[in-house]
């Protein structure tokens, strides 16, 4: 591996690019926060998909993509004179050093549960009325649902055992088929928001992450039908003219395909 010289130069070394960029390139000068907001979404995601792919390679290059993004970010802080790296390295340097008084004070912490009770006890001393204000309102719902249990979990509001989320959960889908019974389509949306949320849950306490459960569930439906789509152009006959049980014979098939 690298020497700490070696990556401290090469971080020098981004950030005089990002300088010659933001001056000559026609494309880069224009960039704002505001423009440069969805790209770096979209390069999380990707950082996102090289990891559940277990693809280091392309772990490594998509973490340098999302660093260029920090580094430009930090480039336009700068010419605004609102904030440059420096200020954005040591604000989290502060952060850490503060939430972490197990390691920089003289805080005893048993375990990795009592790290996170004082994490949100800390930011609660930094002057935030509740401990969900650090979810961020644009996450998608399904990662908020699983960061909202996490932050309440920090402060004791839980279950104790899997049983009783599990107890929920059934719980959650009677009350909805009550309310496909009656037909009343906001109730149904309601109850099924329950399940969904209760399931979260479930998965919490049963040390799943549920979205990458369902990413592996996506992944292996899109190469099974794809395999189904495959065979259909072998056969030159469109998916749409084959009936179900034509189709689920090559569904069985791909299900018994090699999982790598």
């Amino acid at each position: 591996m690298n020497s700490r010289q070696t990556q401290v130069q090469a971080f020098e070394r981004l950030l005089d690019i990002m300088d010659d960029l933001r001056e000559k390139c026609p494309w880069d000068k224009k960039q704002t926060m505001q423009s440069l907001r969805h790209l770096t979404i979209e390069e999380t995601y990707e950082l996102g998909d090289a990891i559940l792919d277990n693809d280091l390679n392309e772990v490594k290059k998509e973490l340098g993509d999302v660093l260029l993004h920090i580094v430009f970010y930090a480039k336009i802080g700068s010419e605004t004179k609102d904030f440059d790296i420096a200020d954005v390295c040591n604000e989290i340097c502060e952060k850490l050093i503060h939430r972490h008084p197990h390691i920089y004070g003289d805080t005893v912490v048993a375990d990795e549960e009592e790290v996170k009770q004082n994490w949100e006890k800390l930011k609660l001393k930094e002057g935030r009325s509740s401990v969900l204000e650090g979810v961020p309102k644009s996450l998608p719902a399904l990662v908020k649902a699983s960061r909202i249990q996490d932050k309440v979990k920090a402060v004791g509001f839980d279950w104790d055992e899997p049983e009783q989320v599990w107890e929920k959960v059934q719980e959650e889908l009677q009350e909805l088929q009550v309310e496909v019974a009656a037909n009343d389509h906001d109730k149904m949306e309601a109850e099924f928001g329950d399940v969904l949320f209760s399931m979260i849950n479930y998965a919490r306490f049963l040390k799943i992450n549920p979205e990458d459960a369902l990413e592996r569930t996506n992944k292996k439906f899109i190469k099974r039908f794809q395999y189904l789509e495959s065979k259909a152009d072998q056969l030159g006959k469109p998916l749409m003219d084959m009936t179900l049980a034509e189709m689920d014979v090559f569904w069985e098939e791909a299900k018994r395909l090699p999982k790598n």
